[in-house]
């Protein structure tokens, strides 16, 4: 999708992101990585396997083709790519997630027309037990809005339930669509608000107790409280300055939030999760929500020029700003 600002944004964050662990110094791929494979130019989604452990599920957001790829986070290669048939051409895939029993669920519900599209897809197929290039066959589901066409970037599948969500893309807060208790794959899925969202939204996840909701955007994040669908607010999250911060996901014991970003050889920066105890861990709420605030270190060796990234911040927001009233102009 095309975001003018943003894009010049990231060229000036260049010097100030967080460097990314390397394969010496991450033994288990969720202390953060880098997604070496030339293929993977703009990873817009990321989901962390839970068959596979330190295994990561990414894809390009467009013109790609109808394929995902599986990162080993501990050297950043893909050690697998699979092609998906029994679907249409993907338009705008922005988002990936692992549902119950191994499902695979890939959002195609990106709109590059600004929300004009009748209808979006979801893509659910199973994650092979077996990490090797493969064609797998996927569902097909058609997705409709109950208050009409919009963009969106972000979906979470229930880790229990397996019930889909989508959360809509809007500078100025969206909103939780919740989707039918189960998807069809004949006729309309009507995916319908029930909680808003205060943030511009380019990605969500579940965490696997399915407990809390943490929310990225361009520019940071929010951490709910999940309770149901009805989300409760609990704080910031602490999100790392990137080029184009487009997907996030807990690690698949819940104790860490790996954020993505897109570009060539792009850096998944790795934080603890708010909540998560000492143990590994997700589901507490002794943490501060904002993961710590720390802008100096992560536990993954990355570290963050922080007077660089203070002016370069300062720089990004006068950009949002003046987007914004030219816009409104």
């Amino acid at each position: 999708m095309r975001r003018p600002f943003v894009l010049l944004a990231a060229t000036l964050l260049t010097a100030a992101l967080a460097v990314p662990a390397s394969a010496a110094d991450n033994d288990g791929g969720d202390e953060g990585f880098t997604i070496n494979d030339p293929r993977v130019t703009e990873s817009s989604g990321l989901a962390a396997s839970r068959q596979h452990p330190g295994v990561y599920w990414t894809h390009n957001d467009s013109d790609d083709g109808p394929h995902l790829y599986a990162v080993d986070g501990s050297t950043g290669d893909t050690v697998a790519r699979l092609t998906l048939t029994g679907i249409g051409t993907p338009r705008d895939v922005e988002a990936i997630s692992v549902g119950p029993g191994d499902r695979l669920f890939v959002a195609d519900v990106g709109d590059n027309l600004g929300g004009t599209w009748p209808y979006v897809w979801i893509y659910e197929l199973p994650e092979p037990e077996r990490l090797q290039d493969a064609t797998v066959r996927a569902t097909q589901y058609v997705v409709k809005y109950a208050d009409g066409p919009r963009d969106a970037e972000a979906m979470v599948v229930h880790p229990k339930t397996g019930r889909v969500y989508l959360i809509d893309k809007h500078e100025d807060g969206g909103h939780l669509y919740e989707g039918p208790e189960k998807l069809s794959p004949s006729g309309d899925n009507v995916f319908r608000p029930v909680a808003p969202v205060e943030l511009w939204t380019t990605d969500a996840a579940l965490s696997p107790d399915g407990q809390h909701l943490a929310v990225r955007g361009y520019f940071g994040g929010i951490h709910y409280a999940w309770n149901g669908g009805k989300l409760e607010r609990e704080g910031r999250l602490s999100v790392p300055l990137q080029g184009q911060g487009e997907s996030v996901t807990y690690s698949a014991d819940g104790s860490r939030l790996l954020f993505g970003s897109e570009g060539e050889q792009s850096g998944v920066v790795s934080r603890p999760a708010p909540g998560a105890d000492e143990g590994g861990s997700s589901g507490g709420t002794g943490s501060r929500a904002d993961g710590g605030g720390s802008a100096s270190g992560d536990g993954n060796g990355a570290s963050v020029k922080v007077g660089g990234a203070v002016v370069v911040a300062v720089v990004v927001a006068a950009l949002f700003g003046l987007g914004r009233r030219r816009r409104r102009g």
